[in-house]
């Protein structure tokens, strides 16, 4: 981009020794901010749901201490006795459960793992945003030192024009009313500017002065990307897109996981069981023990229709979000278009505001020199100072526009 005014140029004398940039700032704030280690937590929590879904392919190991008492002694049984007992149970088949809920919990990882990459891209444009608006804050604040130190000049001249008589007391209060507007416009954009590195150190986590930016980023403008090009990519790469695309897989592994009800279920269990006639066990003067080896074979008849109920909701579930899909895909297409024109147009106005600096530039050159000359009224040297201010606040506004849209479109391919 070519600079073809002092003010422009100003923009980019601020840089420093160890400025920071733009990256630099968004690893800052992956690394700072609360946020993503909340999201990092729910990923380690997904990992143990994996582990628990895995805890069925191994055996379970049970054991147990029964102390009871009865109001007389039986024909197997005495008034006092304990049970010591132990089993190891191994599942054989259970219609498939364990190996779909383990699918499962591994695609729900890989979900919470795309919300993870989606919360990093979405903090890394809040941080160019950020980075931004203090750029843009600036630059305002130097239109309004510029316009104020303009006023200030043509107020003092109008003192001593009105000293000697050249202009009345209602132009030289023209003159100080506008100069005040200007101080207070100064003032106003000086807040602004602080407020907005205020807002840039939260997004990055970690404080930041405006001697540390030198906003090298925004020296060059943006190039026009290949929409078709964008569209293929969002709709491939959009971390929120592939969340919902697994969710629906998480669905449908889900029924055939209900399913299992369906099938009988084979178990395999190894018991140990001493019996005391004390409540001690190994004090009474009657034992007796028990090894037991048994293959089970059971089979659920009818459980209320909550078999078919849990297929049946699974099922639902992936046709809901094969809508939801649909539908965030169709805002996805149509929030890129639009940002595509936003951005087409706005590159087409830094061009119009550079022109527009330029005659009003002119402009005020040519109405000051008149002015001195006493062809022109205090009112159209004001308009003329106006002028330019306003054209190159348009051009902060428009330059600030392009880069807002390139960012922006860069987060729709997660492209940060």
């Amino acid at each position: 981009m070519k600079l073809i005014n002092t003010f422009v140029l100003l923009l980019f004398c601020c840089s420093t020794a160890e400025a920071i940039d733009l990256a630099e700032m968004q690893k800052m704030a992956l690394g700072n901010r609360q946020v993503v280690e909340q999201y990092v937590t729910r990923l380690a929590k997904s990992e143990e749901d994996i582990t628990l879904a895995k805890a069925p392919y191994l055996p379970s190991v049970d054991i147990a201490y029964t102390v009871n008492t009865l109001n007389e002694d039986g024909t197997y049984e005495n008034e006092q006795n304990s049970i010591v007992y132990g089993s190891v149970s191994y599942n054989i088949f259970a219609g498939f459960r364990d190996k779909y809920n383990i699918e499962s919990a591994e695609m729900l990882r890989a979900v919470e793992a795309y919300s993870l990459e989606g919360i990093q891209q979405d903090l890394q444009l809040s941080v160019a945003l950020a980075y931004l608006a203090v750029y843009e804050r600036l630059a305002n604040k130097k239109v309004a030192q510029s316009a104020f130190e303009t006023l200030g000049r043509v107020y003092r001249d109008g003192e001593s024009r009105f000293q000697v008589g050249l202009i009345g007391k209602n132009e030289l209060l023209k003159f100080r009313v506008d100069y005040d507007n200007a101080d207070i416009t100064l003032k106003g954009a000086d807040a602004g500017l602080k407020k907005s590195v205020n807002v840039l150190s939260r997004q990055v986590g970690s404080r930041i002065e405006l001697s540390d930016l030198n906003f090298s980023e925004f020296e060059e403008l943006p190039t026009l990307m290949d929409k078709d090009a964008y569209t293929v990519s969002m709709l491939e790469t959009r971390s929120e897109i592939k969340a919902l695309e697994t969710l629906i897989g998480v669905s449908e592994t889900q029924a055939k996981s209900e399913k299992s009800g369906y099938y009988p279920k084979l178990d395999l269990v190894g018991s140990y069981t001493l019996y005391d006639d004390d409540y001690v066990s190994g004090n009474g003067s009657y034992d007796d023990d028990e090894l037991r080896a048994q293959l089970v074979l059971s089979m659920n008849l009818f459980r209320g229709y909550a078999t078919q109920a849990s297929v049946t909701k699974a099922k639902l579930s992936a046709r809901a979000t094969r809508y939801e899909l649909e539908e965030l895909k169709d805002n996805f297409t149509t929030d890129l278009d639009n940002l595509f024109i936003d951005f087409q147009v706005s590159l087409e106005n830094v061009n119009v505001a550079n022109r527009s600096i330029e005659q009003a530039e002119e402009n005020l050159r040519i109405t000051q020199l008149k002015y001195d000359e006493g062809l022109q009224r205090e009112s159209d040297l004001l308009d003329a100072i106006t002028s330019l201010s306003r054209a190159q606040y348009n051009y902060v506004t428009v330059l600030k526009t392009a880069f807002s849209n390139n960012f922006q479109l860069t987060r729709m391919v997660d492209g940060f």
